[in-house]
This record gives structure tokens, sequence and C-alpha cells, in this order.
């Protein structure tokens, strides 16, 4: 990549960043208080992408999973619209299976709204699997797939 990106863990100090981004790209984004409650979660555990080689110089995206056993679920994971498409979800989500590996996680999991084809299309390229669908899972009308990935 052509820009300096660092992932380190979440803070409360990236909050306001984090909510306001949240804001902008979630069909049902989370709270402060969510993140607070995560943040706070020993079994989750939320990371910040920022880089300094982009005109935003500052936060680009975040990813926050959860952990239990041998399983692991994505919670969400954001990157800034003006950001999108430009290979900082891939990043974040190459983070995150390298996490899991060190964690030895076997199965990760994850939800993607059926309407968000380029998450899918990343979360395809990844290897993981379609297994379920939830029905009117976001804002009770827009159904989510269930995928999954053997690591």
């Amino acid at each position: 990549m052509a820009w300096n990106a660092t992932i380190q863990k979440m803070k409360l100090d990236d909050l306001d960043e984090v909510v306001w981004m949240e804001s902008h790209c979630s069909l049902v984004p989370w709270s402060r208080e969510i993140f607070v409650n995560e943040i706070s979660n020993p079994l989750t555990h939320c990371f910040t992408l920022r880089t300094k080689g982009l005109s935003c110089a500052g936060l680009v995206g975040f990813i926050c999973f959860r952990t239990v056993e041998d399983e692991s679920e994505l919670l969400n994971l954001c990157v800034h619209p003006e950001y999108q498409r430009m290979g900082f979800a891939l990043e974040m989500m190459t983070f995150y299976t390298h996490f899991c590996r060190t964690m030895n996680i076997r199965t990760l999991f994850l939800e993607v709204g059926c309407t968000n084809e380029a998450a899918v299309r990343l979360y395809e390229s990844l290897s993981y699997e379609f297994v379920g669908t939830r029905a009117k899972f976001y804002q009770g009308r827009l159904d989510a797939f269930i995928m999954r990935r053997e690591l």
C-alpha cells in the first residue's frame, strides 16, 4: 500500500471519530455506549486503522470482533466513506485473521447485509462461505447472510 497505515487497540479517546464514522456508514450504527461496552469486554477486541499517507491523516477504519474458545465473530468493520474500496477493509480483515490464528481460533463467523455486494465479494475472496440467512436482521427489513471461514 502507498500509505503508512497502523492498526492499534481502540481507546476511549478514539470514540468521537469512531462514532462519527459509524453513523455515516452503518445501516444500524452502534452508539457510543455500545463501543464503550465492547472496549471494556474482555472477550471483544476493537482496533483502529490510522494512516499518514492520505489527506485525512487519521482514522480510516476500525474493526471489532469477539473471541470465545476456538471461535470468533466479526462484530463491526467500518471504513471512512472517503476511503472505501482502497484496500483498507482487506487490510483489517487480514489483521483479524492473523490475530485469530495467534489465539488458536479455528472458526470465524460474520453477518453481512444481503445488499452489501462489495463486502460479500471481499469475504468470499477471503474464503468465507455462506452458511445461512438471518431474515430481516437489519432494521427489521433487510436480510443478513451468515458466513463462516475455517482457519
